[in-house]
């Protein structure tokens, strides 16, 4: 295959991944680590394995995260299992919903409707509840989008023979 076209298919493999930190119908970071790996041992590219190594753990670490801190956000402003289960539950929903980031609004609102149908009385623990998934969603993102802006630009430097 022409060095140019596999090229392309990195970078377009890395923008996907990127998109798929914050779209959950992509596979994020997993989309990021194939785009690398195809430009490292699918070219001449000189690129260290430090960089490999680096983005795996990174990767690894980020999928960890990505269940670990929006548990621990939630538990922090006070959420229960129900609340939990409502965010995945909403999630799913929200993803067909036909409005633009509603796997979003699908989330959130399962959070809230989960805490309520633990505890209808207490609407404050709900948007607690519901503030704790978001940072936690917003933390987890963040470290993800991060990882996959870093590809991104180490491919592309790379590419350029900045790196």
């Amino acid at each position: 295959m022409d060095t140019t076209l596999i090229n392309i298919l990195c970078l377009i493999l890395l923008f996907l991944g990127i998109l798929g930190t914050f779209l959950p119908v992509l596979p994020g970071l997993l989309l990021s680590i194939c785009g690398l790996l195809i430009y490292k041992f699918g070219t001449d590219s000189d690129l260290s394995m430090i960089y490999i190594w680096a983005f795996g753990i990174l990767t690894v670490i980020s999928a960890v995260l990505s269940y670990v801190i929006p548990a621990k956000t939630n538990r922090k402003y006070g959420g229960t299992r129900w609340g939990s289960i409502g965010s995945i539950v909403g999630t799913i929903v929200g993803i067909f919903l036909p409005i633009p980031l509603g796997f979003l609004v699908g989330m959130f609102a399962g959070v809230f409707i989960g805490e309520l149908l633990h505890d209808s009385k207490d609407m404050a623990k709900a948007w607690k509840s519901t503030k704790g998934a978001f940072i936690g969603f917003i933390y987890g993102t963040g470290f993800s989008l991060v990882v996959g802006v870093a590809m991104f630009l180490v491919v592309f430097l790379d590419m350029l023979n900045v790196i």
